[in-house]
């Protein structure tokens, strides 16, 4: 049953697994003196610290980054500068925070022999006097040979390190979405603050000049030298030039060479004149020549077509039409018909005459044309010749006087950038300005001592919060009804107060009767009360105290339960823990009474071991004779056979017995008793060690009456909430000694 309970309690807490803001703020309440007195020494501390601190004093110029200088003469690509690119800014932001501007900071005002600056030489550290000493210690060790520095190199190391300082203690910063920058300068020295930021903006804004001016020199330089060696060039080829008009006599190349391809066009015309009228002279002249007649010479097309022939059908034609016409009117005989058959035989023998002449003259012309071709053709391939030549020459003229005319333009566009370079190489544009000048700030900038002191404060409450909820939760005792009942299964029968005592000693045992320790003695009431309500249907009752560990308090809580019971009816305690028994001291019994051993052994009889507490008025039963075999003893039936006989004669049979962790005597005893009672230190035993003992009762059937908390401080400011209802938390109870 005990087994269902358990696992009831455990379903209801974790179906209900919420978070408890006033547990946790019960644990601070708990811790709330440790926690504020961690956060006052942790602040106290700090306090100290911070005011040994250095004060450091800030001081920041600003200057005006222009993006777009004037540009008087377009001269861009002599200096190399493109100011209207997106990264402008954060270029000059790299230069500003740049070695080069730290070093002619440190070298304008001398900061490495500011002793405001420069830290004092604290001279060798731990570890190289650590190393000096066991170099004198140990000389087989490989020794280092002392480095000796001229004052060059010692200077040198000084710079090195006020460039480092300054670099660490410069902050440059823009402002969003202007041109402008802020020089912050952080130092020990408000005024030497405000010298550094104003001689860094003045440092920044002369090396750009002087930038310049180094780029200027350097165009100039190169153009110089550039210009040199173009005018070296352009000599050259003016001479290359001169020589090729010396070497062919050429005085306007141009105007020969037209003159040559004019001819050359002349004649290639007259050419093609005479090969086509040679064409038209060689049909008839090889006709004369293949003894053709006269009337198939005639028929050829060249003689139809020649204008003289021509004509002359022409005549012929006529005449023939004026005989057809007159042969039609009058007859052979007539006169007209004879002088016009007369005129047309003169044609005809006209016709016939100049076919003849016609051949003739194409023979005399065939030749001539034939010996004209040859000679035009002579004539031509001579005009090609000397075209050629002339373009040849016009060529070669024209690539010399193209390497004139382009070393001709880069000379004198050097010369005019050379010029523009000379012109500007005093003129100073500074691309930055000062808005406003760095000034001596007083009030320090860091540390921040009461930002630092309260944070400090803060954080120590905060960490200690953190401390406390991490000793809670790390701490596995018991500490509350809930513990009892979550982490153990088991339900809370009562708790007993911690009283003050002496260390090492025993609580008196008379506390439960002392009227000042009335809160004492209710708790161990309201115990009785809740194992009363338990077992109201038994007359007789054996009841078992056992712990976990020693030192627990079982005794304690034995004999006070004895106590309470005691005023109730008839009561006896026995001390069944045969190993270590306690009982009998806190009542101070000689070790030689006998007791529990001795009635089981029967070598004594019950009159001779019971002892009588008259101011109690319970009856007592030691250990007795403690014997080498205390769990075989109470193993005994005698023992079994004890608590029934006790029980008829008691109505209480309180039994105190050996903690279960140490041995297994209780589990024996537990077979005779009625109740068990567990009783478990507060904010001590483990809940492991506990569930242990608790789960060997459960394993083997054993009923648990409950839980007892014994040892509880009520200083504490929850106790009130966690233990409520199990002891006077109002001083309620009447008491007589009050």
């Amino acid at each position: 049953m005990a087994v269902n309970n358990r696992e009831e309690l455990n379903n209801n807490v974790f179906e209900d697994e919420t978070i408890d803001i006033a547990h946790y703020f019960g644990i601070i309440k708990r811790y709330a003196f440790r926690i504020v007195s961690l956060a006052i020494a942790f602040t106290v501390l700090v306090a100290l610290l911070v005011l040994r601190m250095t004060p450091m004093y800030t001081s920041a110029t600003t200057i005006l980054v222009e993006s777009e200088k004037a540009n008087i003469v377009s001269i861009e690509e002599v200096y190399g500068l493109d100011t209207k690119r997106k990264d402008y800014m954060q270029t000059q932001y790299e230069i500003l925070r740049s070695r080069q501007i730290a070093e002619r900071t440190v070298e304008s005002i001398s900061l490495y022999n500011n002793a405001d600056f420069m830290p004092a030489d604290e001279g060798p550290g731990m570890i190289d006097s650590l190393k000096s000493l066991a170099s004198e210690f140990l000389p087989f060790l490989p020794q280092e040979e002392a480095v000796v520095l001229t004052e060059a190199e010692i200077l040198a190391r000084k710079k090195r390190k006020a460039v480092s300082i300054l670099m660490r203690a410069v902050t440059i910063s823009m402002v969003e979405n202007t041109q402008v920058m802020e020089i912050s300068v952080t130092t020990e020295s408000p005024t030497l603050s405000a010298e550094i930021a104003n001689t860094i903006a003045d440092v920044y804004i002369e090396n750009y000049l002087q930038a310049k001016l180094d780029m200027t020199a350097k165009a100039t330089s190169f153009l110089t030298e550039s210009l040199e060696g173009l005018k070296d060039k352009l000599d050259a080829a003016e001479r290359n030039l001169e020589k090729f008009y010396e070497q062919n006599q050429v005085v306007n190349i141009d105007g020969v060479v037209g003159l040559a391809a004019d001819e050359l066009e002349r004649l290639s015309s007259q050419l093609l004149d005479a090969q086509t009228a040679l064409k038209l002279n060689g049909v008839i002249y090889r006709q004369t020549r293949n003894d053709t007649s006269l009337d198939d010479v005639s028929k050829l097309p060249e003689v139809l077509n020649h204008p003289t022939i021509q004509g002359v059908r022409r005549d012929e034609a006529r005449a023939m039409t004026r005989v057809n016409e007159l042969s039609k009117v009058y007859g052979p005989k007539h006169p007209k018909m004879i002088a016009a058959n007369a005129e047309l035989s003169s044609v005809k023998e006209t016709l016939n005459s100049q076919i003849s002449d016609l051949i003739t003259s194409i023979t005399t012309q065939y030749e001539v044309s034939e010996e004209r071709v040859k000679q035009l053709q002579q004539e031509v391939e001579k005009a090609k010749s000397e075209y050629r030549a002339l373009s040849t020459l016009d060529t070669q003229r024209k690539g010399l006087q193209r390497e004139v005319d382009i070393n001709q333009q880069l000379y004198n566009s050097f010369f005019t950038r050379l010029k523009e370079t000379d012109e500007l190489g005093g003129f100073e544009s500074a691309n930055a300005r000062v808005l406003d000048t760095a000034m001596p700030n007083y009030v320090p900038s860091k540390p921040n001592k009461k930002l630092l002191i309260g944070a400090a404060f803060v954080f120590s409450i905060g960490f200690g919060v953190f401390l406390a909820i991490v000793m809670e939760t790390l701490n596995s005792g018991i500490r509350s009804v809930e513990d009892v009942e979550r982490k153990l299964g088991q339900r809370m029968l009562g708790l007993i107060p911690w009283l003050p005592h002496k260390k090492k000693t025993d609580l008196p045992i008379r506390s439960f009767f002392d009227g000042k320790k009335h809160q004492f003695a209710e708790s161990v009431r309201t115990l009785r009360t809740s194992l009363s309500l338990l077992n109201l249907d038994k007359e007789q009752q054996a009841i078992m105290v056992t712990s976990s560990v020693p030192k627990e308090g079982k005794t304690t809580v034995s004999i006070n339960l004895a106590f309470a019971l005691g005023q109730l009816d008839k009561t006896i305690l026995i001390d069944a823990d045969l190993r270590r028994p306690t009982v009998g001291k806190q009542f101070n019994v000689p070790n030689y009474q006998p007791g529990v051993a001795n009635l089981i052994l029967k070598t004594h009889t019950f009159e001779e071991c019971l002892i009588r507490d008259e101011e109690s008025k319970i009856d007592i039963l030691s250990a007795g004779t403690i014997p080498s075999n205390p769990q075989e003893l109470l193993s005994d039936k005698g023992f079994e056979a004890l608590i029934e006989e006790l029980k008829t004669q008691y109505r209480y049979v309180v039994i105190d017995t050996a903690p279960t962790q140490a041995v297994s005597d209780s589990m024996v005893v537990a077979n005779s008793c009625d109740s068990v009672i567990y009783v478990v230190r507060a904010d001590s035993t483990s809940e492991k060690v506990i569930n242990t003992g608790l789960s060997r009762f459960l394993q083997v059937g054993h009923r648990l009456d409950g839980v007892v908390l014994n040892q509880v401080d009520l200083r504490k400011s929850d106790v009130a909430q966690r233990y409520a209802g199990f002891y006077d938390q109002y001083g309620y109870t009447s008491h007589k000694n009050s």
